[in-house]
């Protein structure tokens, strides 16, 4: 029998939203092992002098928990 966790993040760049979540998908896999899938829940950006400075994702990230198995 599978489980699967998931976990919330936030996560955040100067250049994109897309970078802000391969930033956190990367950071996240440093400590968190089988990472299956994650969910892009939210996507702010901050602002400052009429630009925006910071992108930001709310990543919902899906992980394997070790002992257990996925049919594929």
């Amino acid at each position: 029998m599978a489980v699967v966790k998931v976990i919330e993040i936030i996560s955040e760049s100067d250049k994109g939203w897309e970078e802000a979540a391969q930033e956190g998908i990367a950071n996240t896999s440093s400590t968190v092992r089988n990472i299956q899938a994650a969910y892009v829940k939210e996507m702010q950006a901050k602002v400052e002098n009429g630009k925006i400075s910071k992108y930001r994702v709310n990543l919902q990230i899906s992980f394997l928990v070790e002992g257990t198995d996925i049919e594929k």
